[in-house]
Order: structure tokens, then sequence, then C-alpha cells
């Protein structure tokens, strides 16, 4: 890869630096970038926080993280990558910015008049404050500001949000950020379908029986208890990943592949999501949620949901979009399956399921994978499903990013094409309203299960293809 060294050097400060998702994404994925040589040649990291941490201490934790999340670290690099490392504490307020203001100002000293990227890995709740807090301060002039998702807890929370940001920072500086449009064989939907004849031509409610958005997990939610019972699975997943992925299946043709005209490809089709019919929805918890720190005894949030959704275009107009994801579920899966119907006047009367499906396995590095119906070689003309797979870091100079460095990446250059617009967020919040203002009871479940017995009927005739 390319250096970055021409970028205009850059001060990155991680709010709640020494939080879960700090550690776990956002310090592995800037440390991946700076292996890479993709950083500008002149950079500083400056950590945020309540406490007045020594700078030492901070880089320790740091570099901890890094060990358990992180790629290998090699002594040499680290030096180099840790010496870059500041932190200011005591908070950071409208009333009193703590440490950061200085500890900014002695960066500019050392590697000049620098860019500022603002990270608020914090909760929803926190991100008015910081906002206003960074305009009380001078911070926000010129500055790129990134915020984790949700965007807001509901429709009222982001038309609320929405406007407190606006009052401190022109759109064009605001990333609101959804790692799963990092994902490279997120990317490769666009590419495979507008890049090949063959694909785009099948991509459309003639050939296209459902679209599955399947992402189960089988972790639990012990380290983020408090977090998740104040969201849930709706919140946590369907109105951000989830929906935002089905945009990307679902958008027409772009004029272009530039951030303006994808971005408004992608706000354009989420206007034409019909909102959410509750009966077409089931939410689960599994048994044992309420055992665990932090949650309440008589809890109903959902760690489970599985919902249609119905895209009013006529690309897709009668095609059933299949979401689901949940916790303590049998298997781990991130995969997007556009499930082909069978061929019109087709002789063969007997199909084995799931013989007709091109997916994108989102985990990891990412693959494609194409399944299709074939003979068993033998005697018999006994049918059975095939695959054709890519796994994308097979691909000749493949040098793939995790999703979180590609979105930091495309935040150090500006780059806003992998970002969402308001628009298409105050659009999701009414899709979601229904949901959201009169959900269905949850049904529980058993860990290890794929979720509430209700959920296999949604994806009727085909059945889930992740199984």
């Amino acid at each position: 890869m390319e250096s970055m060294a021409s970028l205009q050097p850059t001060i990155f400060v991680l709010f709640g630096a020494t939080g879960d998702l700090a550690k776990r994404m956002v310090l592995p994925s800037f440390y991946q970038l700076h292996v890479e040589g993709l950083l500008p040649e002149k950079w500083l990291l400056v950590g945020n926080g309540r406490h007045d941490t020594p700078v030492d201490e901070f880089r320790e934790h740091v570099r901890d993280a890094l060990k358990e999340f992180g790629p290998d670290l090699e002594d040499k690099v680290w030096d180099d990558f840790s010496k870059r490392i500041r932190f200011a504490g005591n908070g950071f307020t409208v009333d009193d910015p703590g440490r950061l203001v200085d500890v900014i100002e002695e960066g500019k000293k050392d590697i000049g008049d620098a860019q500022l990227v603002h990270y608020i890995a914090l909760p929803p709740s926190a991100f008015e404050d910081y906002t206003a807090a960074l305009g009380a301060h001078g911070l926000a002039e010129g500055a790129r500001v990134v915020y984790e998702k949700p965007f807001g807890t509901s429709q009222k929370a982001f038309v609320q949000l929405d406007k407190a940001v606006h009052d401190v920072l022109d759109e064009k500086q605001i990333y609101r950020i959804d790692h799963f449009l990092g994902k490279e064989a997120t990317q490769n939907l666009h590419v495979l379908r507008f890049a090949n004849g063959m694909v785009d031509g099948v991509w459309n409610a003639e050939h296209v029986e459902q679209v599955q958005i399947d992402v189960p997990e089988t972790l639990n939610i012990d380290d983020r208890a408090e977090f998740y019972d104040s969201t849930g699975a709706v919140l946590d997943m369907l109105v951000t990943h989830l929906f935002q992925v089905a945009a990307e299946i679902a958008m027409e043709p772009p004029a272009s592949m530039n951030a303006d005209d994808l971005q408004s490809a992608r706000e354009t089709v989420i206007g034409s999501f019909r909102p959410i019919d509750t009966s077409e929805v089931v939410l689960g918890q599994y048994n044992g949620y309420r055992d665990v720190e932090g949650v309440a005894d008589d809890s109903t949030v959902d760690t489970f949901v599985a919902a249609k959704l119905w895209v009013d275009t006529d690309r897709w107009r009668g095609v059933p979009f299949l979401l689901r994801t949940g916790k303590m579920l049998g298997v781990s899966a991130q995969r997007v399956s556009l499930v082909f119907k069978k061929p019109a006047n087709s002789p063969l009367t007997e199909l084995p399921a799931g013989g007709a499906a091109l997916t994108f396995d989102l985990s990891g590095n990412g693959a494609i994978d194409f399944a299709v119906t074939v003979k068993e070689p033998g005697p018999d003309f006994d049918l059975s499903v095939g695959h054709l797979s890519l796994p994308l870091p097979d691909v000749p100079d493949a040098e793939p990013l995790s999703p979180y460095s590609r979105l930091i990446l495309d935040v150090l250059n500006g780059d806003r094409s992998l970002f969402t617009r308001p628009d298409g967020l105050a659009h999701v919040w009414e899709v979601a309203a229904p949901l959201l203002d009169n959900p269905p009871a949850v049904e529980f479940y058993e860990g290890g299960s794929m979720g509430p017995k209700e959920a296999e009927d949604l994806a009727a005739p085909c059945g889930w293809l992740v199984r």
C-alpha cells in the first residue's frame, strides 16, 4: 500500500479512550494503519478520559489492548507508535475542557498545523454534550468528527441529536460510522454487480425469491450488559447495520462511485423502505439474560430480532428482505444472500433447498460464495448443492484492511462515501417507528438454538440458509 505521508499532519482525539469499543476496535485499527504505512507522516493519538491518567499508564493500556485484539506487536514498530501517544485527562465538558485543549496545543507545536479528527467512542447519550464542548472550546472549526452508532435511540432522539450536532458542525464534517459498510465483502456487493453483467442481469425481483441478511452471534452480552439493556437487538443491529446493508443491496446504480452519488443512491432507496409491519417481526430473549449482572430482573429487552423488510421500488417490489440477528445463538455468521427463484418451465421438480444462491460472507476479510444445484456424480440422477467460493484475501495483490481501519482511513482522507447521511437516517427511524412504538412481546429461547421457533416461519418457503 502507498504511504499517506502527503496527508496533512493529524491529531486523532479518541474520546472514551479506555472504553471497550476503543480497546477492541478503534485502537487496533489505528495501529493497523500505522503498520501499513497509511497514516500521515506526522500524527498524534490523544486519548481523553475522566481521570488524570499518566501518559505512560495510558500507553501501557494501549499496548495491552493491541496484544489482546490487534496484530502482532514488533518492538520497533510499537516504539515508533507509542511515542506519538498522548493523554488528556480530567474529562471534557462545556464548562471545563480538562487538559484536552492544552495537550492539543502542545501537539501542534510538535507536528505543526494539524487536521483535528475527533472520534467519539462513547454511548449515544454523550454525543450532544461532547459536540457542544467541541464548539465551546474552539475544537470544532475545520475538524472531522466521527460518531459511533446508534446515532440516536428513537425518531425523536435522532431529530434532537441531529439538530444539536448541526448547531456546531457542517454536514461535511460529520462521519456517522457503521463498520458493516467498511467490510470488504459489503463493498464487493457493488463491484460484483456493477462490473459483471451476468450478476447485474439477475439482481431484481424477476429472478430473486428472497434476500437474507443474517447476523447470528454465539456471544452473550456479559461485557456490555448496561449498554445492551438500554438498546437491545433492534437498536444495536437492526436499525443500524442491517438496514444499511439492505440499502447497499437494494440501491439503483449510482451515477458514479464518488461520495455524493453513492450516498444519494443509498439514501434514495432507504426512502423506499416500507414501515415495518410488526406482524412480520419476531423478538426474542435468551433464557438467562435476566441473570446477567447489570440487567433488570424483569427486563423485556430483545436479544434477538427477525423481521421482513419490503422495498417498494420497481426492482424489488414483492421480494422480502429477511433480517435476522441475535445473541447466544447456535452459530456465528455475517452473511448476505440472494436466493434465486426456480427457473421457469424447469423439467426438474424436486430441487434441493438453497440450491441457487449468491452469498457474501461479511465476516473476517470476506468471501463470495455461489451455491448451484448439480447432479451428484454417480449412476443415479440425484441432485445436490455445490459451492463455488472465493475468499477475498485470495484475490491477487489483496491487502485487506479491517472495517474500522478502512473507515478511519476514509476519515483521514475526507472520503464520506461509506458514511450515512441524515436524510436516510431520518427515514430509517420512520421505518422502525411501528416496531419501536409497539413492539411484539419477546419470545424466550434457549442459548445455542437459532432463536424462537416463530422466526422460522418468516423465511418460508426457502428457510434460513444459515442454520
